[in-house]
């Protein structure tokens, strides 16, 4: 098509018939604004760059000026006045579109190569920066700014094992501080794929004793709920959230669906047994707290009174905790499947074991109650007072 092109504008200038000098110049100025036309288009709809545009601009200035400085003194043909610019244009043409398409086809390739190399540019930056950094904080470890940046950087970069170390030696120096409690439980929750539950749930719930109303801290708490399985609990921190978010807010709306998809879940296990949580309170008699060692195991466990006498979920404390209340649910579960709400009839028993084992023996202490669901609201109580002999 290129040939075809070029053919189409050069043949008529080598075999055009003779014309008069005026119509020659007339013919070359009329060529020359209609260039500059095209041009004019191209530059406007984004083809040609202002620097290009320039640049062809000057070149049809040139051509033209050549072209009427020239001044024949008659009637010379046509050929003799096409001839020298049938080469120009073979070779312009040819190039000028070259240049386009180059330009157009490339631009985009360009712009990727342009984008990595801003980008590892950008990571060379941030590293060097970083190096800088750490090397501050190990001349002024307790620079506290300088750790909470550091840990924020690591946290763009998604390196969240490293902001979790760089957030816990602020914790270090700020235990009281809530921005630090949060960016030190974020980065731990993400160290551990996204896990809520445990250490960052605990510096989270320090949060909330401090600011009831933290809107972060009551979405991180809600997701560890729901990680439980507690899924009411989450329900009702995260309706506490709502009102804290900015209205038609991407968060609020997040929050939101979060709920919905909760309340379909409660909805869909509602004809099922509940998931059942015993609270337990337990206390032991003094005469078998000053005969034992405060180091001494205390098995908290709930028992099926028809069913196997196997625990069904246990938690253990030392006597040194006495008195305490613990929670027995299907997380404490002894085997994976065994369900509390199975058993409408349960034992809870409170042993104080001297010899640490889980089977009961000859000087241990124990305390029991029976129970039968439906539970109250007040947790059961359970008083170690009785001595296997």
């Amino acid at each position: 098509m290129l040939v075809l092109a070029v053919a189409i504008v050069t043949v008529p200038l080598w075999w055009r018939s003779r014309r008069i000098d005026d119509d020659h110049k007339q013919r070359n100025i009329a060529i020359a604004r209609q260039r500059l036309a095209e041009l004019d288009a191209q530059k406007n709809s984004g083809v040609l760059s202002e620097a290009a545009f320039d640049e062809c601009y000057r070149e049809l200035k040139v051509l033209l000026s050549d072209d009427l400085a020239a001044e024949p003194a008659e009637v010379t043909s046509a050929a003799t006045q096409g001839r020298w610019i049938a080469p120009l244009l073979m070779t312009a043409i040819p190039v000028l579109s070259l240049y386009l398409y180059f330009t157009l086809v490339d631009a985009n390739a360009q712009r990727k190569l342009a984008a990595q190399q801003t980008a590892e540019q950008g990571a060379q930056d941030i590293e060097a920066m970083l190096g800088k950094l750490v090397a501050k904080l190990e001349r002024n470890p307790d620079d506290t700014e300088g750790w909470l940046m550091l840990g924020r950087a690591y946290s763009y970069l998604q390196r969240h094992d490293q902001a979790a170390q760089a957030f816990a030696e602020l914790y270090k120096r700020k235990p009281d501080d809530v921005e630090a409690l949060l960016q030190y439980a974020n980065s731990l929750a993400l160290a551990r794929d996204g896990r809520v539950s445990g250490e960052p749930e605990q510096l989270v719930e320090q949060v909330l004793r401090k600011e009831p109303a933290n809107a972060n801290a009551l979405w991180l708490a809600g997701m560890a709920r729901m990680e439980q399985g507690r899924l009411d609990e989450a329900a009702a921190l995260w309706h506490q959230l709502v009102p804290l978010l900015p209205p038609d807010s991407e968060s609020l709306q997040q929050v939101q669906a979060m709920l919905q998809s909760l309340e379909q879940q409660m909805a869909a296990t509602s004809s099922a047994a509940a998931p059942l949580r015993i609270s337990v309170k337990v206390d032991v008699v003094p005469a078998a707290k000053s005969r034992a060692d405060a180091a001494q195991t205390v098995f908290i466990y709930a028992q099926a009174i028809d069913g196997p006498k196997m625990p069904l979920a246990i938690v253990r404390k030392q006597l040194a905790d006495l008195p305490v209340e613990v929670v027995l649910d299907d997380t404490a579960a002894m085997q994976p499947g065994t369900r509390l709400a199975d058993f409408p009839r349960l034992r809870i028993v409170a042993r104080l074991s001297q010899s640490g084992q889980a089977m009961p023996a000859a000087g241990d202490w124990l305390g029991s109650v029976e129970i039968e669901r439906p539970l109250g609201s007040h947790p059961v109580t359970v008083l170690i007072d009785q001595e296997i002999k």
